[in-house]
């Protein structure tokens, strides 16, 4: 019956929905196609076995970097699907995978829109990245005898409360999927207390994506182009982040402020806001080296973010300034870049915790300690050093969930079948 009322409900709010894909174009013109996908239309038909990955946006579809290359060698006789539920996702599976795989929208998870989602594409095997529980889907899943698993799960508190109101329709959603892998302890309890009844702890994929050699490349390229001035990175920073930042910076400083967006359909409005506040800026899009008199280079290009952290002297990960629960640090410990972190970096607790206790990473309160830090910090050459080692071995030291994954596929699945 709960989900019953939920798939009522999911109906009567599709007008909304359609409204909302209109209303997210007016930034992003990529969320007017592909509509049919979204009701379970799809022209695509692999013409092999299908594994797929839903990977909703961004960080998702790159964490699934180390698994799908280990699902390609396991299975080789298997073609990849990935579905997302944002453009910005769609491009990071073209940027990074190409046409090696498949890709589409995920449909609303309607019974009807999930069923021609099934039937089109017969995937002998799904996998969840992180945490997306959609109850038709699940459901639908569970009686094709698809085996569906839950990755790289984790869950904050929020998201816990958030899926505690719906116990009970999330409670046999979690019961529905053929097993559950999470990131940490502190991800599983929570997992554990909504319903989940098992939860192997496996650990973070993200530690096992090693840092591409051609961008580590284009990081020392970018570090030519200093020519010896100091930079710190403000990386995949939020809206309403910036401006925090950019207030708080002096301009006075022969430190060169790097600022890369999370999200590319701001870049313009980054790039205002800079000149805006009084600043020299040059964009990374026009591919020249920074001017003696450039003051903030944004880099407003795509795919470049290992790039940037292995130029940086230091980094603050963004999405941690302001409540939105940090961005993806590992990738800064694994090149050797000291990291500050804001007070918000709930999405990645376990890792945040473990990297400060490390000395891999230092977390500062607002964005006027976190600029006096940073400029303390690139002054203090002996100090980046050590937090530069202490990084890369707290990213080693937890290498190793892509295997214990692929161990757990091979058990509802045997390779060769």
């Amino acid at each position: 019956m709960p989900r019953a009322l939920y798939s009522i409900l999911l109906v009567a709010l599709l007008p909304w929905a359609l409204l909302h894909l209109l209303w997210r174009s007016r930034r992003q013109p990529e969320y007017l196609r592909h509509w049919g996908e979204r009701f379970g239309f799809a022209a695509l038909r692999p013409q092999q076995p299908v594994i797929w990955i839903h990977a909703v946006s961004v960080g998702e579809t790159r964490a699934a970097q180390p698994l799908v290359a280990a699902l390609r060698q396991r299975y080789a006789g298997h073609r990849i699907l990935f579905s997302h539920m944002t453009p910005t996702g769609r491009e990071t599976s073209v940027a990074l995978y190409g046409d090696s795989v498949d890709r589409v929208y995920l449909p609303y998870d309607t019974p009807w829109a999930i069923a021609r989602f099934l039937t089109r594409f017969r995937p002998e095997l799904g996998l969840i990245m992180e945490t997306e529980l959609w109850p038709n889907l699940v459901a639908a899943c569970r009686a094709r005898a698809i085996p569906l698993l839950l990755v790289n799960a984790r869950l904050s508190e929020r998201s816990a409360r958030r899926y505690a109101r719906w116990a009970t329709l999330t409670r046999q959603t979690l019961r529905d999927l053929a097993a559950v892998a999470a990131q940490g302890e502190d991800d599983a309890c929570r997992l554990r207390e909504i319903g989940a009844p098992e939860v192997a702890v496996l650990g973070n994929l993200k530690f096992d994506i090693e840092p591409p050699a051609a961008q580590l490349r284009v990081g020392e390229a970018l570090r030519t182009a200093l020519g010896g001035r100091r930079m710190f990175l403000c990386a995949s920073t939020r809206e309403g982040e910036e401006a925090l930042i950019l207030d708080a910076w002096p301009k006075a400083s022969d430190v060169l402020l790097a600022i890369v967006p999370r999200h590319p359909q701001r870049f313009d409005e980054v790039a205002s806001l800079i000149a805006a506040r009084g600043f020299t800026v040059q964009r990374r899009s026009a591919h020249e080296p920074p001017a003696a008199t450039t003051q903030v280079w944004l880099g407003d290009s795509m795919g470049e973010l290992f790039a940037w952290y292995a130029a940086a002297d230091a980094a603050f990960v963004g999405g941690s300034l302001l409540d939105y629960g940090s961005q993806n640090l590992i990738e800064a410990c694994a090149v050797g870049t000291p990291v500050l972190l804001g007070p918000s970096t709930f999405n990645f607790a376990d890792a945040a915790r473990e990297a400060l206790a490390a000395g891999a990473a230092q977390q500062v309160s607002d964005a006027e300690e976190l600029v006096r830090e940073a400029l303390a910090l690139i002054g203090d050459a002996p100090r980046r050093a050590a937090m530069a080692d202490f990084g890369r071995a707290f990213a080693t030291r937890h290498r190793g969930a892509t295997a214990r994954t692929m161990a757990l596929i091979e058990r509802l699945v045997p390779a060769g079948r």
